[in-house]
């Protein structure tokens, strides 16, 4: 082969070069904020269009979507398929920092410019105040986005993916067993199949005899048949009519077959092969002139994304189809040690896994820790990061949770044994950073109380400490700068212990949660970890595995964890949980996503800090160390002085008997 050119030996290799990101349909391209300027990146433009793409379904990097040798293919055996796509970047891409900065959408939303700019939220940001500080343009950042999610409603400005349907290979449909779940806030005669307001999987048949509702109060309790005479399938197919009425605050789940399942893990794939075209500058025009602002890329999840993302780490899609490293950083945000529904048949990809909501799917399974762990009780061993590892395309990783994952997601299994029993080693490229007594999202002061919850909700606004994390992965990834150290709670600092040794003091009219979210040893078949097929529906249950809450101090704050200056220098007491309001139902059960406030009383406040100046004085000392570890931004020092000045006239002011 010697004098071969590397483009001569490219043609004759025509496998290396797998068809991928064929084409792109642009819809918009314009200017942002009509050509303003942002610092050294200058002015930066919008591009909205459609990506189309054709994969081959031999391709190694394909073969573990599940039911794609089964979607139709087009003349050159490839199947197509093509999402939404959404990009910000400089007018000028030689201006840019060089990473092009994912976000995996949750359910078709944006969330980037809220999360790290202030912005106001917004699905099309086209405003000043949604671009807020503009903090993420100002760094040169590269914003994308990809639909990969193929039940989302088809209402822009959402972001979607559409796939072929899986079929046998006569062309008859393929059919299988789906499971739904639902809990009424509010008493209801029918319910939508699907997971909120997503898609779902329509009921072969309305009249199968073997369909079948049932109702329990407890997510472990005993299920009550609801004869079949009872209830129906609604006329699309798509629901369920009860006459009698469904009750608020129970659990309710039907067991049906569908068919036609689309060929969800193509959504994976898109998002893969999206990424490797725009770092390789091989994207059809007018994107491939984006590839210097695309050096490096790093992706962005949150919630049901960041589940999507650790998923895409362990089922291989990190690797492209030449071999490639796809992601170079990973931020995993509010996952908890949870995966999803993300690549199997029927999969739901909405579904999640709550204390009381979305039931027993495949979303909180084994493993659990980046790195190898057995579970011998179930005969299973492996690590999030066994695939990367061995395609040897692991990216720099954070993890970051509050204290409401180890409530509500599990989240001291990713860095736990299975027992609890002790820490478990993260690996060398991932840092995990837990904001101590915070929501599933940062809080906001003065506090709000939801008319489904029982207590204020937290008003911890860690959105601080995320910019600055921000800031040490782009050093990360671009000039190798080692991040700052995780902070996270631990079983030999006794910061993590099961939720009856929850050392709560005793607050006047407050209930401590009694439970929190289980996770089971779940068996959905024996197909599904070999072929993603569910067989079982509802899954056979084991033996649980153990789950761990943060230890307390004397006024019930966390004494583990990255504690804001709220936290750290307290007004309240700040909690992972929260309870359902008696209103809805179910009183005793947490409520998904949300925290707790629980204001001090005047005098203690008082006592403690003696007068504002002197309570700021302690706020701005630890704010400061904050900063010294790189974990906060000086620029934001004021901004968050701000917020404790709010904090300390809301809490002042609050009734003696309304607090601690």
């Amino acid at each position: 082969m010697a004098g071969v050119t590397l483009r001569a030996l490219l043609l004759l290799t025509p496998f290396v070069l797998q068809a991928a990101l064929v084409r792109v349909e642009v819809s918009e391209r314009s200017p942002i904020l009509d050509g303003k300027s942002f610092g050294r990146s200058g002015a930066y433009e919008r591009i909205i269009g459609k990506a189309h793409f054709a994969v081959d379904p031999m391709a190694p990097a394909n073969r573990d979507v599940v039911n794609l040798k089964f979607a139709p293919r087009n003349g050159k055996g490839q199947v197509e398929f093509y999402a939404d796509f959404v990009i910000f970047a400089p007018a000028d891409p030689t201006k840019s920092n060089g990473t092009l900065f994912f976000e995996v959408s949750n359910r078709g939303r944006k969330g980037l410019l809220h999360a790290f700019s202030l912005g106001r939220g917004s699905n099309d940001p086209r405003t000043a105040a949604e671009f807020g500080d503009a903090l993420l343009l100002k760094q040169g950042f590269t914003l994308a986005w990809l639909g990969w999610q193929f039940d989302v409603p088809r209402e822009a400005p959402l972001m979607s993916v559409t796939v072929p349907v899986a079929k046998k290979p006569d062309g008859s449909p393929i059919q299988g067993v789906v499971r739904s779940d639902f809990v009424p806030d509010r008493a209801l005669t029918s319910f939508s199949l699907g997971d909120r307001l997503f898609f779902p999987y329509r009921v072969a048949d309305p009249k199968d005899a073997s369909a079948t509702l049932t109702e329990r109060s407890l997510a472990k309790g005993p299920r009550r048949v609801i004869p079949r005479s009872d209830w129906i399938f609604t006329e699309d197919r798509g629901g369920v009519r009860k006459a009698s009425g469904f009750e608020a605050g129970k659990i309710y789940e039907v067991v049906y077959r569908s068919q036609d399942p689309p060929v969800v893990g193509l959504g994976m794939a898109g998002i893969r092969d999206f990424i490797s075209a725009l770092k390789a500058g091989s994207a059809p025009a007018p994107l491939a002139a984006l590839a210097p602002a695309a050096r490096r890329s790093l992706a962005y999840g949150s919630s049901q994304s960041g589940r999507f993302l650790r998923t895409f780490l362990y089922q291989g899609f990190n690797r492209d189809e030449q071999g490639h490293r796809v992601f170079d950083g990973v931020w995993a945000n509010v996952a908890g040690a949870g995966r999803g529904n993300f690549n199997h048949q029927f999969a739901q990809p909405s579904r999640d896994a709550r204390p009381f909501f979305n039931f027993y799917y495949a979303t909180d399974i084994f493993p659990f820790t980046d790195l190898k762990q057995s579970d011998p009780a179930a005969g299973l061993e492996g690590g999030i990061l066994a695939r990367a590892e061995q395609d040897n395309v692991v990216p720099k990783i954070f993890y970051t949770n509050s204290a409401y994952e180890y409530y509500g997601r599990a989240a001291s299994l990713m860095h736990t044994t299975l027992d609890g029993s002790a820490d478990a080693p993260l690996a060398a490229n991932t840092r995990l950073y837990v904001m101590a007594g915070g929501n599933h999202g940062p809080g906001s002061i003065p506090p709000v109380k939801s008319s489904n919850t029982r207590y204020l909700n937290n008003g911890n606004d860690y959105q601080w400490i995320l910019r600055g994390l921000l800031v040490a992965m782009q050093q990360w990834i671009a000039d190798d700068a080692a991040p700052p150290p995780s902070v996270y709670p631990r079983v030999d600092r006794k910061e993590l212990t099961a939720i009856d040794h929850i050392r709560f003091p005793k607050l006047p009219g407050v209930a401590p949660p009694k439970r929190l979210h289980e996770v089971f040893r779940l068996d959905f078949g024996p197909e599904f970890r070999s072929r993603g097929i569910v067989t079982i529906e509802p899954p056979r249950m084991g033996p649980a595995y153990t789950v761990l809450a943060p230890q307390v101090d004397a006024d019930g704050n966390d004494i583990g964890g990255l504690k804001t200056p709220q936290v750290a220098v307290p007004l309240a007491v700040h909690t992972g949980w929260n309870l359902r309001n008696p209103s809805i139902g179910s009183p005793d059960e947490l409520f998904s996503m949300a925290g707790s406030y629980f204001p001090f009383p005047t005098q203690v406040v008082v006592e403690r800090y003696s007068d504002r100046s002197a309570y700021l004085g302690k706020v701005r000392a630890a704010a400061r160390k904050l900063v010294e570890g790189r974990y906060l931004l000086e620029g934001d020092l004021p901004s968050l002085e701000e917020v404790s000045i709010k904090e300390w006239d809301f809490v002042t002011k609050q009734p003696v008997a309304a607090a601690h």
